[in-house]
């Protein structure tokens, strides 16, 4: 397990000219999603550009509702046929937290889960390991999930803690602890008041400390100052190179250039529950943001479990399915809950 995390929290090398076609493609668009800070007034129009995309009021479908539902069908629709693709492996969940178990909000503080849903997680830790993976830290979303049982990946995956009252899945989930960026806290929280500070001038911006991570939320900033926050945010960026900024639904994200997402976060629990090198896991991972892309790649790359977006807009995924709010994610678990109870007589 330790070199799993040494492997895999080294500073991001410098790209060689040594790359595949599709090398180039993926690294193309991981430009516009993970923000280099660099120069100038162009840098801040494609920030803004970017910003836009990530907007779902912005979002501008290449294809239509229906073909995209062809190639991302709901999860509810096909609900039997994930049975059948799970037939004999153990399941285990992982969850975002904002958009996906609770409404997306304009004051993110008031990202309430509801007591049905939380009904619901409870149930199906009960029937399957699950894991909360957010970009929140670990603090905040289990005050908004309030469940001891579960698994938590904070900070983007930075921050991993097993369940608190222990856990029928792995003998000492106690002690289980990842924090792979612990070196650059002193510098989140210098860049956190730098942030605050500087961007103070623009109303409805809102600076959060996520302990190995700052969000920056947009939510109820005209789109008018949004150059003017980006602009304020780059102010800031600039000084610290070894930091990143990427962003999600009308949030930009500071976060250490390390090689750990939320993807690794998935890996490292899967190893930690013993599943690394196993082919009876099924891994199910329900997100609706930019940032559960990387968990969704991992699941394709290791043609293992699926990801399911959370998302009305149709837009560029590595996720197999979709459900269009969390409404829509409550009644899947239900059913998964249902289903797992049924076959084990409960």
């Amino acid at each position: 397990m330790v070199r799993f995390i040494e492997e895999n929290t080294k500073l991001v090398e410098k790209e060689t000219g040594n790359k595949s076609n599709n090398d180039v493609t993926t690294t193309k668009k991981k430009a516009l999603q993970d923000i280099i800070i660099n120069n100038g007034v162009g840098l801040i129009n494609s920030w803004v550009d970017s910003m836009r995309a990530c907007s779902p009021t912005h979002l501008k479908s290449l294809l239509k509702q229906s073909s995209w539902l062809t190639e991302h069908p709901s999860a509810l629709d096909m609900f039997e046929e994930i049975l059948h693709l799970s037939e004999g492996k153990q399941i285990v969940m992982f969850l975002d937290y904002d958009g996906t178990l609770s409404p997306i909000v304009d004051d993110p503080d008031r990202a309430f889960m509801s007591r049905k849903m939380r009904r619901t997680v409870r149930k199906l830790a009960n029937c399957f390991p699950t894991a909360i993976v957010s970009g929140r830290c670990i603090e905040k979303v289990y005050n908004f999930v309030k469940l001891t049982e579960l698994y938590y990946a904070g900070s983007h995956g930075m921050d991993i803690k097993g369940p608190e009252q222990g856990s029928k899945y792995e003998q000492d989930s106690k002690s289980l602890l990842c924090q792979p960026a612990t070196e650059f806290l002193p510098m989140i929280d210098e860049v956190y008041q730098k942030l605050v500070e500087k961007t103070k001038s623009t109303p409805g911006a809102q600076v959060e400390n996520n302990k190995f991570c700052v969000s920056v939320h947009f939510r109820r900033v005209d789109e008018n100052n949004w150059s003017d926050l980006a602009n304020q945010v780059r102010s800031v960026m600039k000084d610290y190179p070894k930091l990143r900024l990427t962003q999600g639904r009308k949030v930009l994200e500071v976060r250490p250039i390390i090689k750990w997402d939320k993807g690794k976060a998935l890996e490292f629990l899967l190893e930690s529950l013993g599943y690394a090198n196993c082919t009876d896991v099924f891994p199910l991972y329900i997100g609706d943001d930019r940032t559960d892309e990387d968990a969704f790649k991992v699941l394709r790359e290791r043609r293992q479990g699926l990801g399911i977006l959370v998302s009305k807009f149709p837009k560029e995924t590595s996720a197999s399915y979709s459900l269009q709010e969390p409404d829509e994610v409550m009644e899947f678990l239900q059913r998964l809950v249902e289903w797992k109870q049924l076959r084990s007589g409960a």
